[in-house]
């Protein structure tokens, strides 16, 4: 309680200034403006509130509509029945976190991560939420240290952010001994524990409207969880066979899935029961309906369609790989823009790479192109990125064109759009940015000019 106190004590003139009562679960504070609330509580009536006022509220009920992030199309409303905010409020427990712990959360609470994890999840295990309005690379540690924190949230990007910045000597000084989040990248998740410590990284797959999701509970790094009995019992799924280019299940002569592989990507789909409903998206029947596949692994059966691809390794160990709309096909091989992306970060001129697959006339599939940020105070260096994507790239998966851009276009949560880049394609007349096409010949990426884009159409370049 003590803590508290002083945590509130340093807000207490913001919240005079704007109304705000400010009650304590105690019989006295010693703080001016800080009421104890513990005497009014024995003071009220102990008669049980009657079931009447909550007659119409089940675990089904709606408790709150959560917008989509929107990364490949407009925002939906996902449903958030009371049953699941109930169960997300968990994922703290499950992650080792103990009502001695100060959770700290900078991420915007109109979505599933920073308020139902981060909040929810605060009020169920009785701790100490240190809240931030927007979140800040350069202060993140000084507030971690400031506030006593031990849990820190992170989604998309936030985790390369902060190894972004630049080093200090102090940076394994703070209490930080939990980080919950997704959408980390393995290059990124090494450099994190590097520089910041020994931090247990708790990353989930998981989706506000789905059905189905994991948390890697292990050390392993790179992983979002590990096929366990008990939760496939409970909450059954599967990875099925998908066709890239047709952007549909693979189905066999009966009509149904394929069951993908033991290390191969397949689509993730979570059984529709009592226990894992899919409630959909409120006031869209057609995107809910859009999410629903049928006659999976039986006539008759129903499964939400999570739209991610997913891996299940020799040792059981569940990796995330791409978005259903984001993996392209490329001279008949699938191409995973994050393996892309991964790879071009490491290319000493580039911060950022958002990776997408564009049409060309007369072409089947989608090629690869990039849009990639340029480190402060560098120049696109076409030789090295090269040299890179050559190394580490089969030829079908190597970015064509590059993009430079200034800043990217993100969602709330971090996540990179590429709706509108997609759509813009590499015509120079149409993109204002800075263009690029990687040349074999000359073993660099050069200048994409009006007649390199001329030759393409003409198809006096091959692709």
């Amino acid at each position: 309680l003590l803590s508290k106190e002083i945590y509130l004590e340093e807000v207490l003139p913001t919240l005079k200034q704007q109304g705000i009562s400010v009650y304590l679960l105690s019989e006295e504070c010693s703080v001016e403006g800080i009421n104890p609330l513990s005497e009014h509580i024995t003071q009220a009536s102990d008669t049980p509130l009657s079931a009447d006022l909550r007659a119409n509220i089940t675990s089904k009920s709606p408790a709150l509509y959560i917008y989509t992030s929107g990364t490949t199309g407009l925002p939906k409303a996902a449903l958030v029945t009371q049953e699941r905010v109930w169960t997300a409020s968990f994922i703290q427990a499950l992650s080792g976190v103990t009502s001695e712990d100060v959770f700290y959360i900078n991420l915007p609470l109109y979505h599933s991560a920073g308020f139902l994890i981060g909040l929810a999840g605060a009020i169920e295990r009785g701790i100490t939420v240190v809240l931030r309005r927007k979140f800040s690379a350069s202060q993140f540690w000084e507030d971690c240290r400031k506030h006593h924190v031990t849990v820190m949230q992170y989604i998309g990007e936030t985790m390369r952010y902060l190894c972004n910045t630049p080093m200090k000597d102090n940076e394994k000084d703070h209490k930080v001994r939990i980080a919950i989040g997704n959408g980390v990248r393995s290059d990124i998740w090494r450099e994190f524990l590097n520089r910041f410590g020994d931090v247990a990284v708790r990353e989930l797959y998981a989706a506000t409207e789905g059905n189905i999701g994991f948390i890697n509970y292990t050390s392993k790094i790179g992983v979002v969880g590990r096929v366990n009995f008990l939760h496939r019992r409970l909450f059954p799924y599967t990875l099925i066979k998908f066709d890239i280019e047709k952007e549909e299940p693979v189905r066999n002569s009966k009509g149904l899935c394929i069951q993908a592989m033991k290390g191969e990507a397949g689509l993730l789909v979570g059984k529709i029961t009592r226990r894992s409903p899919f409630v959909g998206y409120a006031g869209n029947d057609q995107q809910t309906e859009k999410k629903r596949l049928r006659d999976v692994l039986q006539k008759g059966d129903l499964y939400f369609n999570t739209g991610d691809l997913l891996r299940i390794d020799e040792q059981n160990f569940v990796q995330f790989q791409d978005r259903v709309g984001d993996t392209f096909r490329w001279k008949g091989e699938n191409v995973a823009t994050t393996e892309v992306a991964d790879i071009l970060t490491m290319v000493d001129c580039i911060e950022e790479a958002n990776v997408y697959g564009v049409k060309v006339e007369g072409h089947e599939g989608r090629i690869g192109m990039a849009a990639v940020k340029v480190e402060e105070g560098k120049e696109f260096d076409g030789a090295s990125t090269f040299s890179q994507v050559a190394s580490y790239l089969p030829a079908y998966a190597r970015p064509r064109f590059i993009r430079i851009q200034t800043s990217f276009e993100m969602t709330g949560t971090f996540k990179m759009k590429k709706v509108t880049l997609v759509e813009e394609g590499f015509n120079p007349a149409v993109v204002q940015d800075p263009l690029y096409f990687l040349d074999p010949a000359k073993k660099t990426y050069v200048p994409l000019t009006e007649e390199i884009y001329s030759s393409i159409n003409t198809r006096e370049i091959k692709l």
